[in-house]
């Protein structure tokens, strides 16, 4: 079955986004802030979001954010996202974070994260995101997990009626 004319593939969009820890983005332990790579995740993730809906876009929600290692002072952050899924006016982008030590070279896994950006048209509303052209094998299967995590998101969204006594 041919795509859609308008889709896209998963790496048209893809962002690599590089980053240096300076003394600013660390806390009194030498380690960056927390809050300092769930910026830059934000910021990754968004520009993959635009690159794909060629769009305006705002994030909806972060699924889940988990710190596997610290990054020190003078290290290096690589962030790597990719869209994963897309609905017809949101999109799921999946965020890998690693830090490299430039002393040693090594690298290391810092932080995964899943995020939901909705594309905006020129009104504001929530505007219609092009399809996904899944060309790997490791493209189908994050459409297939991003796909359950959406069903899950949406099974576990809060009601407007649900903060009402």
């Amino acid at each position: 079955m041919a795509a859609p004319k308008n889709a896209k593939s998963v790496a048209s969009s893809q962002v690599i986004m590089t980053q240096l820890v300076l003394p600013s983005h660390t806390n009194a332990l030498g380690s960056v802030f927390g809050g300092t790579i769930m910026s830059w995740i934000d910021i990754a993730a968004a520009i993959a979001a635009q690159r794909h809906s060629n769009k305006e876009v705002v994030t909806a929600s972060i699924d889940r954010l988990d710190f596997v290692a610290p990054v020190y002072k003078g290290w290096v952050v690589n962030l790597h996202a990719s869209v994963n899924f897309t609905s017809r006016t949101s999109m799921e982008v999946g965020v890998r974070v690693d830090a490299e030590n430039p002393k040693t070279g090594e690298m290391f896994h810092t932080a995964s994260a899943y995020t939901t950006f909705v594309a905006l048209g020129s009104n504001g509303k929530p505007a219609d995101v092009p399809e996904l052209i899944l060309e790997t094998e490791d493209d189908k299967r994050r459409f297939s997990e991003a796909k359950e995590r959406r069903a899950n998101r949406l099974r576990n969204r809060p009601r407007s009626n649900d903060s009402k006594t």
